[in-house]
């Protein structure tokens, strides 16, 4: 029986084999330890020694199993396994003695030190040999990985993983030199420049954060530092999280690329996130698509005394819905499941509820399914907008917010063409004197979101690649959900007649870069001519129908400052409205033609600025 066979027995034959185990040996220690005192020639056994051996045997066993010799688990055995054994022989070194004397057995002292001897070597060796083999076994086996800090966070988490069976920590990382050069529990403390050294000498492939008390502009610091090393990074939880009991100091998680990408955050101004919300009847259009869902939870907070989810797909209804009940179990949630092109559930809609606020996030985004399906989203984008803006202006809704896209600035495909149309459309309609406000706020990708590239590389890593990129010059603009979400309610209540609000995006990102820097997160190194010896290929597709290499997010190039630093008005002209209905009704008899080639043919006749892409 080999020592993974063993470990695989049932707790009751476990015990058996143990208490065996131990009984041979005590006899056979007993035995042995008369032989070597008198000579296997010269001592004869009688009935009297037999029976004394066996019940000293019997009575040794009871002891060790009294004293909780036999609850130790083999593999974690330590010190105290060792001072459980030596008391209960040394207990059973006296059972023997007294036994001799009442027997009138003649036991010399010298046979009562070598059985002393003999039984704890094989009873406590054999225990150590197995532990040896277990963890010897289980080092080969578990991942090796280097835990960054050596303070009490990272000792807590080394010691952790040294009782599990998944990780197994070889050394630490720390930049204070009052650890580096020196040993704790057992492993060795060194600088970053020690990394790649550990990575060759143990094979590590993971790096595990376990720094609490640092400042979130420090930890991206620190992310962005570690991710060249190309080690799968992992972080432990929130403090508070393993103070309250939520979470466990060993319950790893990603390193996620809004991690890296993602800005500081900025104060929000409590007034302009309140005031569209805050004890108002709330409706979210597309309530549970990317930016929707987000919005949800932000306006969640504010506290309005309704919230209407209107949302095309089941599943994501039900999704958001699930949450913010469960997040906010006093709210009065209204799920409805329903399109924007269907006007009378719009009007039964806004009419029940009294809406008061919109944020109207519903549209069809993903430029190439848009451009291979012209028509679906020309009726959703441009005539599903125009619906909600309408009856929103019916019903007296105090605000409408279209949440618009950096792509509807002098549109290459049908997506961007179309939310530009919308854009105009809610311009126009704030002039007619409707009591409704209206407001436009555009901005880029958003990091994560359904259809971005984000998921898309993650699959594709977790999947060994290729990671596909489809120029190698294309960039684009990214913000984290969060706070494209927060920046939308905040500008949407500085809007009233069809102002086009920018979203600071930050600096424009290279694909190329965040595919590597996603690589590196996830403990890979692109193979590319310049890095023949990468683990992932990254392979160019070419740019997709309607796909821009840059993305711009100012049409005239002319901007305003507003009270909140990342919030840019856009001065652009407008068109009066009049002129958007006759296009509007234009299109709309192409539509009822189901001719897409003459509704594209319109969108670029119409000063939307839409020049298709030739690639």
């Amino acid at each position: 029986m080999n020592v993974r066979q063993l470990f695989e027995l049932s707790p009751k034959q476990k015990l058996s084999v143990a208490m065996a185990w131990d009984a041979v040996a005590l006899f056979s220690a007993l035995i042995f330890a008369f032989w070597i005192r008198f000579g296997i020639g010269s001592w004869h056994m009688g009935l009297s020694e037999w029976g004394l051996i066996a019940v000293n045997t019997v009575l040794t066993v009871l002891l060790l199993s009294f004293s909780g010799h036999y609850r130790q688990v083999i593999r974690y055995i330590g010190l105290k396994t060792l001072y459980i054994a030596v008391l209960a022989l040394t207990g059973s070194l006296i059972i023997f003695y007294v036994l001799s004397l009442v027997t009138n057995v003649l036991v010399p002292t010298s046979v009562l030190i070598m059985y002393w001897v003999l039984a704890g070597i094989t009873i406590i060796v054999p225990r150590f040999v197995i532990q040896a083999s277990a963890q010897s076994q289980s080092y080969r086996m578990r991942e090796k990985c280097l835990i960054f800090g050596a303070a009490e966070a990272g000792r807590s988490l080394a010691q952790t993983l040294k009782a599990g069976n998944s990780l197994h920590p070889v050394a630490f990382i720390d930049d204070k030199k009052q650890y580096q050069g020196k040993q704790i529990l057992g492993l060795p403390v060194g600088k970053r420049t020690d990394i790649p050294s550990y990575v060759k000498r143990y094979g590590v492939t993971k790096m595990l954060l376990a720094v609490h008390n640092t400042s979130s502009v420090r930890r991206k610091e620190l992310i962005v530092e570690l991710e060249p090393y190309a080690i799968e990074l992992l972080s432990i939880p929130n403090i508070q999280d393993i103070l309250s009991g939520e979470s466990k100091i060993d319950e790893l998680r990603e390193i996620k690329i809004e991690e890296l990408l993602g800005r500081d955050p900025v104060p929000p101004i409590v007034e302009l996130l309140d005031t569209n919300i805050r004890g108002k009847s709330v409706m979210v259009t597309g309530a549970g698509g990317s930016i929707g869902s987000e919005l949800c939870r932000q306006i969640a907070k504010s506290e309005p005394t309704r919230m209407v989810l209107f949302e095309l797909s089941e599943f994501n209804l039900y999704q958001i819905e699930n949450e913010l009940r469960t997040r906010f179990p006093d709210l009065e949630l209204i799920p409805v499941l329903a399109s924007i092109q269907d006007t009378e559930m719009l009007r039964d809609t806004m009419n029940k509820n009294q809406i008061q606020t919109i944020y109207h996030a519903a549209a069809y985004k993903h430029v190439p399914m848009v451009e291979s399906n012209p028509l679906a989203g020309i009726r959703n984008n441009v005539f599903g907008t125009s619906n909600v803006a309408l009856v929103a202006a019916e019903f007296d809704v105090e605000k409408f917010v279209l949440v618009s896209t950096d792509k509807a600035v002098r549109p290459t495909n049908i997506m961007g063409a179309t939310k530009r149309f919308a854009e105009l459309y809610i311009q126009g309609i704030a002039e007619l004197g409707f009591s409704t406000e209206y407001a436009i706020v555009r901005f880029g990708n958003v990091l994560g979101s359904s259809g971005s590239v984000v998921p898309l590389f993650t699959k594709q890593i977790q999947r060994g690649g290729p990671i596909t990129v489809t120029h190698p010059d294309i960039t684009r603009y990214f913000m984290t959900i969060p706070e494209a979400a927060q920046l939308v309610i905040q500008a949407g209540a500085m809007g009233k007649n069809g102002e086009v609000f920018v979203l600071d995006m930050g600096q424009s990102v290279k694909i190329v870069d965040l595919a590597t820097k996603m690589a590196h997160l996830m403990g890979h190194v692109l193979k590319t001519p310049q890095n023949p010896t990468g683990d992932i290929e990254l392979k160019f597709s070419g740019l997709r129908p309607g796909e821009k290499l840059y993305e711009e997010l100012l049409i005239d190039d002319a901007d305003t400052t507003t009270q909140h630093p990342r919030i840019m008005g856009a001065d652009e002209t407008k068109l009066p409205f009049e002129d958007v209905v006759i296009l509007f009704d234009e299109l709309n008899r192409i539509l009822l033609s189901q001719d897409a080639g003459q509704a594209k043919a319109l969108l670029q006749k119409a000063p939307l600025a839409y020049v298709p892409a030739k690639h």
